[in-house]
């Protein structure tokens, strides 16, 4: 039988870190353009209590997208042992593209995966190199399309990348800017033939548009007196936690349900880093779903134990946030989270569209 393996991963981390009290002499403005009129320091305190954020990584000015993507890929590529010239394809999970330090608008001409190819001097033709606009969600949906091109038999091996610089599409101006973040990951995936229930086990992709389809959005500055022309990352925040808690619970359920297992089986849930306190809440609703109610110690230990959280120190990367994330407890760098031959993990994932998305992988 046919199965995706994951064969090598990779991250970087931008060394620039970004601390909360780092925003205390903004000016933040709320979204009917008039200044906030709470302290910045009541703002960045119920900031950290929501979201648990505490740092964020930021990329030097004199790099960009490109750059930090290619050394994700070319660490995944050094760990895979594999010949970059074999690669079927290269997949690069973006939503702004080329974003330079000093101006906002995305630069899609030619594509992230174009300019990562060509940084990593790859030769061949047939690699071919496209991207993935979908959201936070992106860096699942293209696992998600690498696993389709193997098992169509038209892919052996494909380089799976998110990448982003959010820091440069932000409106410092707005509260929500102190969540977003830089940062890269990168898989290799490969087709093998083996008898083993190894690999990408199922997967789910859902998009709700009906009502939901500008939760996030591109929109000018809440400062009236900055160039309404430039386009920033703007959220329905309230709208965005409800939205998610009512609907991600469930699409993780039935994509375990599509591989024949249940939570029980599972030894980590890798989700998206968007807020602490919304991931914690979706995992406590996914508990109930399989009848486990717990007090609330024990349940903040069974969450704490199979989630495992990077939000704090690293903010929210978006595509780059679950690969990099598993990068780190394959080369146990992330506290006592482990991942050994057997293990069975959920990546999944919510954002912009509204998408949700999930994959079952054993190891």
């Amino acid at each position: 039988m046919k199965r995706s393996v994951i064969i090598g991963t990779g991250h970087y981390l931008p060394e620039r870190t970004i601390h909360n009290t780092d925003f205390l002499k903004n000016e933040f403005f709320t979204d009917a353009r008039v200044k906030y009129p709470a302290e910045n320091e009541v703002i960045i305190e119920k900031f950290k209590e929501i979201t648990r954020i505490e740092e964020r990584r930021y990329l030097r000015p004199d790099w960009n997208n490109s750059d930090m993507g290619t050394i994700a890929a070319r660490r995944a590529l050094d760990d895979s042992n594999i010949d970059p010239e074999t690669l079927d394809y290269i997949i690069c999970a973006t939503n702004f593209g080329e974003v330079t330090a000093t101006n906002p608008r995305s630069n899609f001409m030619p594509s992230l995966a174009a300019r990562i190819k060509h940084n990593l001097r790859i030769k061949n033709p047939k690699t071919v190199a496209y991207d993935m606009v979908f959201g936070c969600p992106g860096w699942v949906e293209s696992m998600i399309q690498a696993e389709a091109f193997i098992q169509a038999g038209l892919a052996k091996r494909v380089l799976v990348v998110g990448s982003e610089t959010l820091s440069r599409v932000v409106d410092v101006y707005d509260r929500d800017a102190m969540i977003f973040a830089d940062g890269a990951g990168a898989v290799v995936v490969e087709g093998i033939e083996t008898d083993e229930n190894i690999g990408m086990l199922s997967h789910n992709t859902l998009s709700y548009t009906y009502n939901e389809a500008h939760y996030l959005y591109n929109g000018p500055s809440y400062n009236p007196e900055e160039n309404q022309e430039d386009l920033f990352i703007k959220m329905e925040g309230r709208k965005i936690y409800g939205f998610a808690l009512a609907n991600v619970p469930g699409a993780i359920q039935s994509t375990l349900e599509d591989a024949g297992l249940v939570l029980d089986d599972i030894s980590k849930i890798l989700i998206h880093q968007a807020n602490e306190k919304m991931d914690k809440a979706i995992i406590a609703r996914l508990l109930r779903l399989y009848g486990i109610r717990l007090k609330e110690k024990a349940e903040n230990a069974a969450i704490k134990a199979i989630m495992p959280m990077t939000i704090s120190k690293f903010g929210n990367s978006s595509v780059a946030t679950i690969p990099t994330m598993l990068d780190l407890i394959l080369k146990e760098q992330l506290g006592d989270h482990q991942l050994k031959k057997g293990d069975t993990v959920v990546m999944t994932s919510v954002g912009a569209g509204m998408h949700i998305n999930a994959f079952v992988y054993r190891f």
